[in-house]
């Protein structure tokens, strides 16, 4: 079940990546609110995904983050949750605070998400300048 649970949660996660690569033409401006939310779900995507992939293998058992500083580790499914969506927003926007820290094969997971999070920008700039110079140019 777990594998199966895994390799659905990374097929949403690829298919969310593949519209920053796919035939999705930029309309408009550059900055629109129909880019902006474009750009947040494609991000809330990753986040949530990395969260459940972090939190299902804690609760299997696996241990993948922990919590320095003395903290106790998450017990209950809402805390694993938490913890786990937390730290998967830690690494997708920055390098995290150190609060939570990956162990084991979470380390390897929280390089990949750390990859995403910075390849997501570069990506949908990329995209939207090789749209602009595909249309022709407006002539007043």
């Amino acid at each position: 079940m777990l594998i199966l649970l895994l390799v659905f949660i990374g097929f949403c996660l690829f298919m969310s990546l593949r519209t920053l690569f796919s035939p999705y033409k930029i309309k408009g401006k550059l900055v629109s609110i129909e880019n902006f939310l474009f750009l947040a779900v494609i991000y809330a995507t990753v986040m949530i995904g990395f969260g459940l992939i972090y939190a299902l293998l804690h609760l299997h058992g696996i241990p993948v983050l922990g919590e320095s500083g003395g903290a106790r580790p998450a017990e209950g499914l809402s805390e694993t949750l938490e913890t786990s969506t937390y730290f998967s927003a830690m690494t997708l926007f920055s390098v995290g605070h150190g609060d939570v820290v990956p162990l084991g094969v979470g380390r390897m997971i929280a390089i990949v998400e750390a990859l995403i999070g910075y390849t997501i920008p570069a990506a949908f700039v990329a995209k939207a300048v090789f749209e602009m110079e595909k249309q022709p140019p407006v002539v007043k």
